[in-house]
């Protein structure tokens, strides 16, 4: 059964999780084994909890006890669930709660590249993405359209941050990512290195004069291939364009010379992710 607590004490610091702290302060990297983070609404606290997730509390409207949210109050076991009507989680968290739910939960100890690509045959290297909604989007992409693992650069944002979360409906806790290196000075290299030590070549999404199309068939023939994409405002780095084995661009028509980079990743998963 649920520990239901109705929420009275705004300044209660078992709140603080969804009401004070920043993304940073959740991620405490002074001490990572403690680290959380916030799965918002039913479906993707659901994947979490299916991902392996530990439930830490939760935060959601009295109506949705034996509502929506019945099966994640059920699968989360005697864990603090905090209530309250929305106006008054609203004026908790500042914001509307997406279908009226937050579930605070653990990090876990992250993979290295190798641990997740030895099996993998199509993977995304993320360079330098920093928005958390473009994150989130490319990472839906990446499930749906048959990547095998996402790779961040160390500049990357959190996957885990609420926003990348939310817009990725969960799918950050189904495809398994890591990241190239714990310092911005690992990448390019070493981190090109590791991936091609993994067997990988690597295609750099990138308008050049010198850009093979996208359904190129030697391209498309790779037994294993790492698809890279670039930064939200200049896109990949001239090094990394260089690292790469392919330069790759997706025709366009009507004088576009650009995609944002999520709805490029959608183009691109969706056709180099097919096997030879």
């Amino acid at each position: 059964m649920p520990n239901v607590l109705e929420i009275t004490d705004f300044t209660a610091p078992e709140l603080d999780v969804y009401a004070r702290l920043t993304e940073n302060q959740l991620v405490n990297r002074a001490d990572p084994e403690n680290g959380l983070f916030i799965a918002e609404s039913p479906n993707v606290i659901l994947r979490a909890l299916d991902g392996g997730y530990e439930p830490v509390s939760l935060l959601m409207e009295r109506r949705h006890i034996e509502g929506q949210a019945r099966e994640v109050v059920e699968r989360c076991g005697e864990i603090p669930l905090y209530t309250a009507p929305l106006p008054v989680l609203t004026e908790l968290t500042g914001f509307p709660l997406t279908r009226g739910v937050l579930c605070a939960m653990r990090r876990r100890p992250l993979p290295k590249p190798e641990e997740i690509c030895r099996e993998a045959r199509r993977v995304a290297v993320l360079e330098n993405i920093m928005n958390p909604t473009n994150l989130g989007a490319i990472f839906r992409s990446a499930a749906a359209l048959g990547m095998d693992a996402v790779l961040l650069t160390p500049a990357c944002c959190d996957p885990l941050y609420r926003r990348s979360v939310r817009v990725s409906m969960g799918t950050v806790f189904q495809v398994p990512w890591a990241y190239l290196g714990d310092d911005v000075n690992q990448w390019p290299e070493p981190g090109m290195t590791r991936l091609r030590e993994l067997g990988f070549r690597s295609a750099a999404m990138a308008l050049r004069e010198d850009s093979v199309s996208i359904d190129d068939p030697d391209l498309m023939a790779e037994e294993k291939l790492a698809i890279v994409l670039g930064t939200e405002g200049d896109g990949l780095g001239d090094g990394t364009i260089a690292d790469c084995d392919y330069t790759v661009r997706i025709p366009m028509s009507h004088g576009v010379d650009s995609l944002n980079v999520a709805a490029a990743s959608a183009v691109a998963f969706w056709q180099l992710g097919r096997r030879p």
